[in-house]
């Protein structure tokens, strides 16, 4: 941008514009709802600050562009089309309310984004932007309107009360010597570690004086055990909500009858007193809530 640019304002290019292409300055007034004397002045102040005369006056001459008008107009309308192109520009996206969510990865892909699709069609004049966030690596989680975390606090409400137990891939059980059939019988198994649902309460429950796995690769993202496993690396600690589409694919089954509650559970937090956050912490709460009936 050049440092002695001066730009004319919009509204008197919309006036010159109009008027150019409906022939004269009433029926530009018209089409822009306004007097065809604003019309007139604001082609007055474009003339003056692009010192040249855009329109030929004089007498009862009809309506008629000078020479510089008529180049000037062609560029005028496609400035005025790029600028009408942008989304953000139209009336229907400036009425549309938009509403900001962040959550962590899987809880995104696993839950959120494959039920999104009954939330947009109930409210269709609601804009939604996902955002992930990714706070046990202590990263910057994005300003939202509203907020789902995992590990609720005090300040967050709990969308359901999740449960976990060993998965495992179809590949990786039936290769084995003999099927597992106890608890016990992961000794000697690759059990797939994660910060965030560590073994302990499992092996308790299931009456095993076991440590906490060492070996193998360390996976801060529930996803990605999930996927590692289905792969056919290893056992997964796994959440019975986030593994729910693996477990209908057959891309993983579950190994044992026996289920521990999780750790941590994903709560929510609505940072915003708008009608479009209650509406979505509302839906979004019966919808885990319906999940949460099926955690066994």
């Amino acid at each position: 941008m050049r440092p002695d640019s001066r730009f004319p304002s919009i509204d008197g290019l919309l006036a010159f514009e109009a008027s150019a292409r409906l022939g004269g300055f009433e029926p530009a007034a018209a089409a822009l709802n306004i007097s065809a004397s604003a019309v007139g002045k604001r082609i007055n102040a474009l003339e003056d600050l692009l010192g040249v005369s855009l329109l030929i006056r004089g007498g009862n001459k009809p309506f008629a562009l000078s020479a510089a008008g008529k180049e000037y107009l062609g560029q005028v309308s496609e400035a005025l089309a790029l600028l009408a192109a942008m989304p953000l520009h139209s009336r229907s996206a400036q009425r549309r309310r938009r509403l900001s969510i962040t959550a962590p990865p899987t809880f995104a892909r696993q839950i959120l984004v494959p039920a999104l699709p009954a939330f947009t069609q109930a409210q269709p004049q609601l804009e939604l932007e996902l955002l992930l966030s990714t706070p046990f690596l202590d990263e910057f989680t994005p300003p939202a309107d509203v907020e789902i975390r995992m590990g609720a606090d005090a300040d967050a409400q709990i969308l359901m009360r999740d449960r976990i137990t060993p998965m495992a891939a179809p590949s990786l059980l039936f290769g084995l010597p003999t099927p597992p059939l106890r608890p016990a019988d992961l000794a000697g198994l690759a059990l797939l570690r994660s910060p965030l649902e560590p073994w302990q309460p499992w092996f308790q429950a299931a009456g095993l004086d076991w440590p906490e796995p060492e070996q193998g690769t360390r996976y801060v993202d529930l996803g990605l055990t999930l996927a590692a496993a289905a792969c056919g690396q290893g056992v997964v600690l796994g959440r019975l909500s986030l593994a729910a589409p693996l477990l209908a694919s057959g891309s993983l089954q579950r190994m044992f009858e026996l289920s521990v509650p999780a750790t941590r559970n994903y709560g929510l937090l609505c940072h915003t007193e708008s009608d479009a956050a209650q509406a979505f912490c509302a839906w979004l709460k019966g919808y885990c809530e319906g999940l949460g009936e099926h955690l066994v």
